[in-house]
């Protein structure tokens, strides 16, 4: 099986959102339908084994793209603006802005889902598992670490963490060179080593083993899902590890891992989201959707939604 296979699951996902494209595996500008919404998705092909997608999106409906994929890849994936929510396999997922994820992918069935009015910007790198072998093998031909020992018999897994300040500054260089539209295949291949290597040594090689066992990771989940529900009067730290069972030790470092945020910084980053929302929809005023998002201060509010959105 050739490397060019693994660009199928990329176009599975274009085909997925009715994106008109016209290759399988060349560098391509696709626009979103007006029945779907506005924006483009924007492919860069710099060598055969390394698929580049830059997404600005906003969706005038809800939209779910359901695929399998076929051919086993790692994506590196940054959401600047927009959390992704998807499904692999059946296990949820949730992909935060500022968060950069790497995702080890087999066969397997995967879901995203797209809010309505959400504006969506992201950055995805695609390579194959014998690219991926080759990045991490060593001068003596050591590896260590390998695809299908950190998968198991699993068929995705993702490890996530934010984003640092070189990877962010890398990040911000190759979208503005990519917005120019004078960049060399090697000015951009260069950035997108940059960004795997980074990645791989943080979240594969110096990562520290996890010692959450699966019900530890439903509870952190379910401490999510409360802190989601009651966004505007949330419990307590102590509170929360009462409610779930966990001690309230296990639940900030556990969820540090799982999320690669605290849990009131990612509260923090999910009231921001949802305000933009309610103001976008024009029906709040400032003052209005501070107290919705569980902002007392609208100084407060209004200088955190400034910092994050301009």
């Amino acid at each position: 099986m050739k490397n060019t296979d693994f660009h199928r699951n990329f176009n599975l996902f274009f085909d997925g959102l009715g994106l008109q494209r016209q290759y399988t595996d060349r560098s391509e500008p696709m626009e979103l339908s007006s029945l779907m919404g506005t924006g483009r998705v924007q492919r860069y092909v710099p060598r055969h084994d390394m698929n580049i997608v830059v997404s600005e999106m906003t969706f005038q409906r809800e939209v779910d793209v359901s695929l399998k994929t076929g051919m086993p890849m790692i994506e590196l994936h940054y959401c600047s603006q927009g959390t992704r929510q998807f499904s692999a396999d059946g296990e949820e997922y949730h992909l935060a802005p500022g968060m950069i994820s790497l995702q080890l992918i087999r066969e397997t069935k995967v879901r995203f889902e797209f809010e309505e009015e959400q504006p969506y910007q992201m950055l995805g790198i695609g390579i194959p598992v014998s690219t991926f072998h080759h990045f991490l093998e060593g001068a003596d031909s050591s590896r260590p670490v390998d695809f299908n020992k950190l998968l198991g018999q699993r068929s995705y897994r993702v490890f996530q963490e934010r984003v640092d300040p070189a990877s962010s500054m890398t990040i911000k260089r190759l979208m503005q060179a990519l917005q120019q539209k004078g960049i060399s295949n090697l000015e951009l291949e260069c950035s997108v080593l940059e960004l795997l290597s980074s990645s791989f040594q943080s979240l594969l090689i110096k990562r520290k083993t996890s010692n959450l066992s699966n019900s530890d990771v439903d509870k952190i989940k379910k401490a999510r899902e409360i802190i989601l529900e009651w966004m505007a009067d949330p419990p307590t730290l102590i509170e929360l590890s009462r409610m779930i069972g966990l001690n309230d030790y296990k639940l900030k470092v556990g969820f540090k891992e799982m999320y690669g945020t605290t849990v009131f910084g990612y509260l923090r980053e999910k009231r921001l989201e949802k305000a933009l929302l309610l103001l976008q929809e024009g029906n709040m005023n400032v003052y209005e959707t501070s107290l919705a998002v569980g902002y007392s201060n609208p100084s407060h509010f209004a200088q955190a939604f400034r910092d994050k959105y301009g």
